[in-house]
């Protein structure tokens, strides 16, 4: 063993030597050991510490080569020391993981049934391990694409879930990072519209032990344990920094297409979970640093069970940790700079932002992500909450943050199944949520505008449940969410009934059309297009299997809904009109011209005071003018589109409305429809009187 060096964290290849350092101030002795392909195990001692830093070096270390970490020292859990040398631990900084944890009382760092006791059984038969990674991967002229969030479609999917079925994708690739990457999946995303594509954890992580028992994993993969490595399960060539290579080649392949990739990342806690999880890392280098504690007497739990949860996971990873907070911000660089990607949606960001337990919008982690040369030019999505009373703050990020906005979720939903009060709050979301953002300088981009997502119900199920269906997790249907917002239409599941069966699909169709023309950043999740559906399961997270991948096949599909969603996109992504950067304030930008946008009564008027709290108004029209835009173009020029008037009925009656007389639009086509007797193409002029059909949506263009 070389003395090596305490930087960079991880295993460093080179032709002389390879180079690890960990982090374990609190350890009284650390070994790397290099294991065989026969599963041999060799220890070397790393002699060297610098500033908590564990160091040395080894020559002859292949690329490929598997590796962990023993560390010794202190046994208090109350105190949290949990140091076992018994246990093998993951390089937190590990370029790549191969294998899997398989579930036995090996991987838990205390004796069974008695969480005071350290555990004298060796782990490594059951856990995975580090890999040494070479980096010779050509991107070419490859790097990140920089689209303007005005412009940016996002498509929620899961790696596994969105090829696992697809029949034009090679069997041996369906359900990996290949599989992604082919042409049957690039061009079916950017034929719909899509300009980025916000994958679930690719992380790697583990499923938690409870799981195993029932005969579950965790499917989603909010559960992480590397940080720096993408999910081995998901490469089709193998995990010995195979995973590596097709991770990049699959990001280059959306570059190419016009495509981003954001990943969905989840620094908030980890696999590890409380103190009665597994020992597979960070608790055998630095339990008392890493993870948020609090008084023995305050944990609420028997035992030495000392952690803060505020991620309903067990653990909270104290971000505020000088070593907690280096990890997250050389991982967020890393996945940018040398893996391509062009942004992150944090998963429970409030729990990142807390210092000493508070959530402070001027913590460590937001300020160096604001500061930082290569972060602060990403896209950056929080999800505004976490599993505490005090942790929802959606509204309350500070730029260049932008966040899932799930107040426009609850109102689209309960505008469409009749659940509104009134239009009010229905256009506030159908602008771009002022209320929310347009006060601390956010343009309305800050709003992640979604109706469905990977957790709740798909968008088919949205139309066709009112109750969550979930016996298949085996929780006795107690998880998940109660309050889905949701309408079966007036029967419960799938029916036959081709009555309930057609208004479900405009249903669906309107709610797609509104995301897609709302003033902000519209999210659609994966196979919503095509009408996809799990059954009634509205947390799906354990369910690897049909009930979460997607189904290709076209006989079931509600392409109906494809072609309204593909429209809508179409009209968005050719008429800046449709999504601008600047607030509407309701007066021309120009002297004599029209309005910026008008909220028009259906007997034509523009809305009053009293139009606003009528509870029984079903019906809203959206005019929004084109000429010209607030927004100046590239050049600072004047930008002229054409205007639109967007009407939306969610009552289930026709609505007689009237066209305004007015300047604003003298003529002009129906676009966009889910009113059959209201067809695309259908011309219009000023002063028209239309019957527009119950639960409808009908967009007309000035012509």
């Amino acid at each position: 063993m070389w003395p090596g060096r305490n930087y960079p964290l991880g295993s460093t290849w080179s032709e002389e030597s390879t180079n690890f350092a960990v982090h374990a101030p609190r350890a009284s002795a650390t070994w790397v050991c290099i294991f065989d392909d026969e599963g041999g195990e060799v220890q070397h001692r790393l002699t060297e510490q610098t500033l908590g830093i564990w160091h040395g070096a080894l020559p002859g270390i292949a690329p490929g080569t598997r590796y962990g970490y023993r560390v010794a020292g202190p046994w208090d859990p109350a105190t949290g020391m949990r140091f076992n040398v018994n246990k093998l631990l993951l390089d937190p900084f590990a370029r790549a993981i191969s294998g899997e944890v398989i579930p036995d009382p090996a991987i838990f760092g205390y004796v069974m049934g008695d969480p005071e006791e350290r555990s004298g059984t060796d782990s490594a038969p059951y856990v995975p391990r580090s890999v040494v990674v070479r980096d010779d991967f050509d991107w070419g002229d490859d790097k990140p694409i920089r689209r303007w969030w005005r412009d940016s479609v996002i498509y929620e999917m899961h790696v596994k879930g969105m090829t696992k079925l697809h029949d034009r994708v090679p069997e041996e690739l369906r359900g990996t990072y290949a599989g992604l990457g082919t042409p049957p999946v690039v061009d079916y995303l950017r034929d719909l519209g899509v300009t980025a594509v916000e994958l679930l954890p690719i992380h790697q992580f583990a499923s938690e032990p409870v799981l195993a028992e029932r005969g579950l994993v965790n499917y989603w993969g909010y559960n992480s344990i590397g940080f720096f490595a993408p999910h081995n399960a998901y490469s089709s060539s193998g995990d010995r920094g195979q995973q590596v290579t097709e991770f990049k080649a699959m990001v280059k392949a959306f570059h190419e297409a016009g495509i981003e990739v954001i990943l969905d990342v989840v620094y908030n806690h980890t696999a590890e979970a409380g103190a009665l999880g597994p020992t597979l890392s960070f608790r055998g280098l630095d339990d008392h640093g890493f993870y948020y504690r609090v008084a023995p007497e305050q944990a609420g739990v028997p035992g030495p069970d000392t952690y803060w949860d505020v991620t309903g996971c067990g653990n909270t990873v104290d971000a505020s940790n000088p070593f907690a907070l280096r990890l997250i911000l050389d991982s967020l660089r890393y996945w940018v700079t040398e893996m391509h990607v062009d942004g992150f949606r944090f998963d429970l960001m409030s729990a990142l932002t807390r210092v000493h337990h508070d959530i402070d919008m001027g913590s460590h982690l937001l300020t160096a992500i604001g500061q930082d040369p290569v972060l602060r030019h990403v896209k950056l999505i929080a999800e505004p909450w976490d599993a505490s009373m005090n942790g929802y703050r959606v509204g309350e990020f500070p730029p260049p943050w932008v966040e899932w906005n799930d107040q426009y979720r609850d109102e689209i939903r309960d505008f469409w199944r009749g659940h509104a009060s009134g239009t009010r709050t229905v256009a506030t979301r159908l602008a771009g949520s002022s209320d929310l953002y347009a006060d601390d300088g956010r343009s309305p981009y800050a709003s992640i505008n979604f109706v469905t997502a990977h957790d709740g119900f798909t968008l088919r199920d949205l139309v066709s449940y009112e109750t969550k269906h979930n016996a298949a997790n085996g929780e006795d249907n107690r998880d998940g969410t109660n309050n889905n917002r949701s309408w079966n239409h007036g029967i419960e599941g799938e029916t036959d009934d081709p009555g309930v069966v057609a208004l479900r699909r405009r249903q669906a169709a309107n709610l797609m059309a509104t995301l897609c023309l709302s003033n902000g950043v519209p999210m659609l999740s994966a196979g919503d297009e095509r009408g996809r559906t799990q059954g009634g399961n509205n947390n799906a997270y354990s369910q690897d299997n049909e009930t979460s991948w997607i189904d290709w096949s076209p006989e079931d599909a509600w392409l109906d809904v494809y072609e309204i969603t593909k429209t809508a996109l179409r009209l968005r992504r050719e008429h800046p009109a449709l999504r601008q950067r600047h607030w509407f304030e309701g007066r021309p930008t120009m002297r004599g011209g029209p309005k910026d946008l008008a909220w028009l009564h259906p007997s034509g008027r523009e809305m009053t005071g009293d139009d606003w709290h009528d509870t029984t108004l079903l019906t809203l029209g959206m005019f929004v003018s084109g000429s010209p835009l607030r927004s100046p173009g590239p050049r600072g020029e004047q930008q002229v589109d054409a205007s639109f008037m967007l009407w939306f009925n969610s009552g289930a009656k026709p609505q007689r409305i009237q066209l305004p007389e007015n300047d604003w639009v003298q003529q002009g086509e129906v676009v966009l429809s889910t009113d059959f007797k209201l067809p695309v193409g259908n011309p219009i002029k000023a002063g028209d009187r239309l019957s527009l059909g119950g639960h409808s949506v009908v967009v007309l263009r000035q012509t």
